[in-house]
C-alpha cells in the first residue's frame, strides 16, 4: 500500500543509500534520490516509475535540492523521512610520506560529509516541519549517517573520523531543538559493511577488516543498514541518539 508523503535518501544511487531505496520502494514509498550520478538507478526507474524520482545533484547545492524537494511535495505531499547516506571516505595520513595533508583535502571531507547532511536535512525538515502530523504529533524523521570512526578513528582518518564525528554530535541537538515540531533525528554509526567504499582494498585487507569483527564475522551487508532505518522509521519512541551496526566492532 502507497504511504502518504515522500521519504528523500541522499546518497541514494550506490551503497547503503541505494539499499535504502530498493528497501523502501518495496515497501510501498515514495522516494526521491539525491546523488551525483543517478545512472545506476536508472533500471528501478522503469519498475518504479511512479513513486521513484532522482535527481542529479551535490548535498551542498541548495537552489537544485530545494527545487527537488518542492517538486516531490508537488508530487506526493510532504516529505515524512530524510537518510542521510551521500559522503566520501578519504584515507590519508596529515603528515605523510607525499608530505603535508592539503587543507582542502580536509575540508572537502566535513564540507560533504557534515555541512552536506545538515544542508539536505535542514532544507527537509523545514518542509517536514508545514506537514501534517499524525495521531501521536509526529511529522516526520530524519537519519544521519555517522561511523565507528566518529568514536575510533584509525591512522590516516583525521578527516573522515571529524567529519563524522561532527554528524553524531548533530543528532542530539537537532533532535532537542525539532521535538516541538514533531520530529525525531536518529543517527547511525556502521561499522565496515561490504560497499563500494571498500571495494577498491585488497582481498586481503578485506579479509583482514571482516576477522576483526566479533560476531557474526564478516562484513555488514546493506541491507541490514537498510532495515534499521526502516526500525528508526517505525519506532516512534527512538531518538536523539547515535545506534552502532557493528557486530561488536571496537576498532583498536
Amino acid at each position: 500500500m502507497k504511504q502518504v508523503g515522500y521519504v528523500v535518501v541522499s546518497g541514494g544511487a550506490r551503497g547503503l543509500g541505494r539499499a535504502v531505496v530498493d528497501y523502501f520502494l518495496e515497501l510501498g514509498h515514495r522516494v526521491l534520490v539525491i546523488d551525483l550520478n543517478t545512472q545506476p538507478l536508472d533500471p528501478i526507474l522503469k519498475l518504479y516509475g511512479d513513486s521513484l524520482l532522482a535527481v542529479q545533484a551535490s548535498v551542498l547545492d541548495t537552489d537544485v535540492l530545494t527545487d527537488a524537494l518542492a517538486q516531490a511535495k508537488q508530487l506526493w505531499g510532504p516529505v515524512r523521512g530524510v537518510v542521510n547516506c551521500a559522503g566520501v571516505a578519504p584515507a590519508q595520513r596529515v603528515i605523510g610520506r607525499d608530505g603535508l595533508m592539503p587543507l582542502a583535502d580536509f575540508e572537502r571531507a566535513i564540507s560533504i560529509n557534515l555541512t552536506g547532511s545538515f544542508n539536505l536535512t535542514r532544507l527537509a525538515a523545514h518542509q517536514m516541519s508545514e506537514g501534517e502530523p499524525d495521531t501521536e504529533g509526529q511529522r516526520g524523521w530524519v537519519v544521519l549517517t555517522a561511523s565507528v570512526a566518529a568514536y575510533e578513528g584509525q591512522k590516516g582518518q583525521a578527516a573522515y573520523a571529524a567529519s563524522k564525528g561532527g554528524v553524531a554530535a548533530l543528532v542530539l541537538p537537532l533532535a532537542r531543538e525539532w521535538a516541538s515540531l514533531g520530529i525525531r533525528v536518529v543517527g547511525i554509526a556502521p561499522g565496515v559493511f561490504d560497499t563500494e567504499m571498500l571495494a577498491g582494498l585488497p582481498e586481503e585487507a578485506t579479509q583482514s577488516l571482516a576477522a576483526a569483527v566479533p560476531f557474526p564475522k564478516r562484513l555488514g551487508r546493506a541491507s541490514e543498514y537498510a532495515q534499521l532505518v526502516n526500525q528508526i522509521a517505525q519506532n516512534t519512541y527512538l531518538n536523539g541518539t547515535v545506534l552502532r551496526l557493528d557486530a561488536g566492532l571496537r576498532m583498536g
